[in-house]
């Protein structure tokens, strides 16, 4: 069975033959994902290896550690601006000029296009984050016009991104961190006036292109899974299991939604005890799988920024691997 297929059935819960792997590093253990990233390159020269000015005006500074960094200048920083700000073109054909050539390298793949920054992320990257808190209360109508400008540029990427790859895409991977340790960090009226039909037409419209919706979330974000998978969020990238609580989390929620997950990335990874990173590997496929599917095994991919050895990605694949059929095991058994 392809790889494309894999992915498709352990997302959409039809009996995957083993889990899929999302990880581009380790020869021992499945490679089933296409990533493409390029879309989000910028033609201010921004990028992930380069912190600059990205085309929506924002710029971009790294700290001592190796990282993306993050915004430290935002051209909303005071609403005067907001009358005469433009966004970046959505159909500027510079962000999909390096996605064919991606594409021909992915083979039986399951290909995904990441689109960073969604909704929350690029507000509060325009406005300012502690500015776009206080401005939900003092500010909403300019709030509302930032996030109708940010969603409109989105959904007219993703038709364009539609109208030159077609099926030759599967899925899109999006990104709005919505959760400090403890939990998420505006009441959910906040998020449900400002946030929730927005996501509903951002994913309606991806769904209406025959693609799978991917969301990365950062985060204790619990109460906010059920919501996100109303919405008709597909997969949720959850990289913090330990945060959201490992067994108690799983049994909530597995088999309503798939999750693309690690071993804990802020905890069990960087400890680098290798007993504990086999033990979470089991925790979290008997948890947060099914027999039906709803489970790919993620690798967060950068382990300078996160102090991780090596040697203990590989404990982490090695033991994923074993567990590779435990579900067809375990009803053979």
């Amino acid at each position: 069975m392809q790889s494309r297929e894999i992915v498709r059935r352990a997302i959409e819960f039809d009996h995957p033959p083993r889990l899929p792997f999302w990880q581009h590093e380790m020869e021992s253990v499945p490679d089933d994902v296409c990533d493409i990233w390029e879309m989000d390159r910028a033609k201010a020269g921004w990028f992930f290896d380069r912190a600059t000015w990205d085309d929506w005006g924002c710029r971009w500074a790294r700290t001592e550690k190796n990282n993306m960094g993050q915004v430290v200048e935002s051209p909303l920083a005071d609403w005067s601006a907001l009358d005469d700000y433009r966004p970046p073109e959505p159909n500027d054909p510079f962000y999909f000029e390096r996605i064919e050539p991606e594409l021909r390298k992915a083979g039986d793949r399951y290909v995904v296009v990441t689109s960073h920054f969604s909704l929350l992320e690029r507000l509060h990257m325009l406005h300012g984050f502690a500015e776009t808190m206080q401005d939900f209360y003092l500010e909403p109508r300019r709030i509302h016009r930032v996030l109708d400008m940010v969603l409109d540029f989105s959904v007219a990427r993703f038709g364009e991104l539609h109208r030159r790859f077609g099926e030759a895409i599967n899925g899109v991977f999006l990104t709005d961190d919505w959760g400090t340790q403890q939990g998420i960090y505006v009441r959910r009226e906040t998020f449900e006036e400002f946030f929730a039909p927005r996501y509903q037409r951002l994913f309606d419209a991806i769904h209406g292109f025959g693609w799978h919706v991917i969301l990365h979330s950062c985060g204790r974000i619990n109460t906010l899974v059920p919501r996100l998978v109303e919405l008709g969020v597909d997969v949720l990238n959850m990289q913090q299991p330990r945060c959201y609580g490992l067994v108690e989390f799983g049994e909530q929620f597995r088999g309503k939604v798939c999750f693309l997950t690690t071993a804990d990335i802020q905890s069990t990874l960087p400890r680098g005890n290798e007993r504990e990173v086999r033990e979470e590997v089991q925790q979290l496929v008997r948890h947060w799988s099914t027999l039906d599917g709803g489970l790919i095994v993620f690798n967060y991919g950068d382990p300078e920024a996160l102090a991780v050895t090596p040697e203990i990605t590989r404990v982490m694949f090695d033991e994923f691997g074993k567990l590779a059929r435990y579900w067809q095991d375990v009803a053979g058994g």
